[in-house]
């Protein structure tokens, strides 16, 4: 028995190969990842200051590239060491992990589409926590910008949704420059500005100070034709124009007016064939 010795079956080398290189790359993605979360954090002071982690009151974007660079370091270290050394223990842990996480994201899948109305109020809450800290973090800023720019929307469901913000409500109290605007990234774009104004937003939400001044803002809309034909003069003019109706419409001239969940929605459904085809290409890719 001294000289017989249990050989279990040898793994192809073209599998164990490709595994090792496939982590590799997952491995060194990981390390970039969490090397510009760190450098992030480094250069908003927060490293050097790890209390102030907890000050934001909105999400942190740092934490996507942190959480996301430490589960593919993990993985990637795992899965390169456990294929070339034939470690039995890093590649289970390597298999159970991946398993956890598509486990993980079936069931968000699942969930997501059985409480969408719960999902929907859940992301409503989470942008207008966010725009109430539009200002306090400037990768928080870029992010919102991005989004509301790629979406063409303006906060949650409207651009009154910014009332929440303490630089852009229009309460009396409020002295900033900004009160009764929107950051720049809900305004309509105009193909022939080759530079952002980012004051386009200032007073995008202000009420008109009388009908004259709407109606000719305006000018040069079929809305002016309409009024003139019907002879419309005085206080009744001033009393349309004011009206919550035209309010909108003047509105949408200059910045977005739907909201950014139902732009959400909409580009879900029309890229529905591109997400899932994602989703089921990540799954394989765990498989």
């Amino acid at each position: 028995m001294s000289g017989k010795h249990y050989k279990g079956p040898e793994v192809s080398c073209c599998i164990k190969y490709f595994i090792f290189g496939f982590n590799v790359i997952f491995w060194f993605l990981g390390i970039a990842f969490l090397g510009i979360g760190l450098w992030a954090w480094n250069e908003k002071g927060v490293l050097s200051n790890i209390s102030s982690i907890t000050d934001l009151g909105g999400f942190d974007p740092v934490w996507l590239f942190l959480v996301v660079g430490g589960v593919m370091f993990i993985l990637g270290f795992a899965g390169c060491i456990g294929a070339l050394r034939e470690n039995t223990f890093l590649l289970k842990f390597f298999s159970v992990f991946l398993g956890i996480i598509f486990f993980l994201e079936l069931t968000a899948g699942v969930l997501a589409f059985v409480f969408k109305d719960w999902i929907k109020d859940q992301l409503y809450f989470f942008i207008n926590n966010n725009i109430r800290a539009y200002r306090d973090d400037i990768d928080l800023q870029n992010l919102i910008d991005f989004t509301q720019e790629y979406w063409q929307c303006c906060g949650a469901f409207g651009a009154d949704d910014w009332n929440l913000n303490i630089y852009f409500n229009c309460t009396d109290s409020n002295a900033s420059r900004e009160r009764c605007g929107v950051p720049f990234s809900c305004c309509t774009k105009d193909p022939a500005e080759d530079v952002i104004n980012t004051q386009c937003g200032y007073d995008a939400r202000q009420k008109p100070v009388s009908g004259i001044s709407l109606f000719c803002h305006l000018a040069q809309g079929a809305f002016r034709r309409a009024l003139e034909y019907a002879g419309c003069c005085g206080s009744i003019c001033d009393t349309v124009l004011s009206s919550s109706l035209v309010k909108e419409v003047d509105q949408q001239i200059v910045i977005y007016t739907k909201g950014c969940v139902p732009q959400f929605e909409k580009w879900l459904q029309d890229n529905l064939t591109i997400v899932a085809g994602i989703f089921i290409g990540i799954a394989l890719l765990q498989m």
